[in-house]
């Protein structure tokens, strides 16, 4: 990995963040995340101070994190019992022959 971290401007919420990323494309696409989400939990409850509304954001935007953690996780040990099964499966006609 290189130093070279291009410094980007972006705006969440209404205000502009100098952001520090390896890729800049990546680092407008969570920083739009962000907005969006945080827009998005605003429009819900625009009453509640906008720290209220950004610890909501954090909340959902981690939830979303871990849930995609569990499927992941979920996702790998469903490959390696399908790896395994291949791998007896071929053991067998390695031993048939």
């Amino acid at each position: 990995m290189g130093t070279d971290r291009k410094s980007i401007r972006v705006k969440i919420f209404g205000s502009e963040y100098p952001l520090r990323g390896e890729s800049e494309d990546f680092t407008r696409r969570v920083a739009t995340y962000v907005d969006e989400m945080i827009t998005t939990i605003h429009n819900k409850i625009p009453e509640q101070p906008t720290l209220t509304v950004a610890v909501l954001s954090a909340l959902n935007i981690t939830e979303d994190l871990f849930k995609e953690r569990e499927r992941s996780k979920a996702m790998g040990l469903a490959l390696e019992s399908e790896i395994s099964k291949l791998n007896n499966f071929f053991d067998a006609c390695l031993q048939e022959h």
